[in-house]
């Protein structure tokens, strides 16, 4: 599989792709959340909704405890124009009137985090 800048791709090939790398802008540990925001390496966001896998890269230095923390990073990203700030938390879901459970209604049936701990 070719690699291909994702704005150059069509939602239609985004959906059919097996799949998508990405880094993101952080992660938090006590919640086990994946943070994106537009920044290099994350592409556009419905590169990470549309594929059925996505693997996330992260530094661990990109990792903080707490969603305070979080927020406290992401400050300056989210008072700026234009970036949607996406948390990735667990498998989306949804429930009928009847309250019937589904998970995995949006986003990508598999997603892989790998920590790169250190510089190299």
């Amino acid at each position: 599989m070719a690699l291909l800048p994702d704005d150059n791709l069509s939602y239609d090939q985004l959906d059919t792709s097996d799949g998508v790398l990405t880094g993101c802008a952080l992660g938090i540990a006590q919640t086990g959340t994946i943070v994106l925001d537009a920044g290099p390496g994350q592409g556009r966001r419905a590169l990470t909704l549309l594929p059925d896998y996505h693997l996330c890269l992260i530094r661990d230095d990109q990792i903080v405890g707490t969603v305070p923390e979080a927020v406290a990073r992401l400050r300056a990203v989210a008072a700026g124009p234009g970036r949607p700030i996406t948390w990735i938390s667990g498998p989306s879901a949804t429930s009928d009137i009847e309250l019937n459970r589904v998970e995995g209604v949006h986003g990508p049936r598999t997603l892989e985090v790998l920590v790169v701990v250190g510089n190299s």
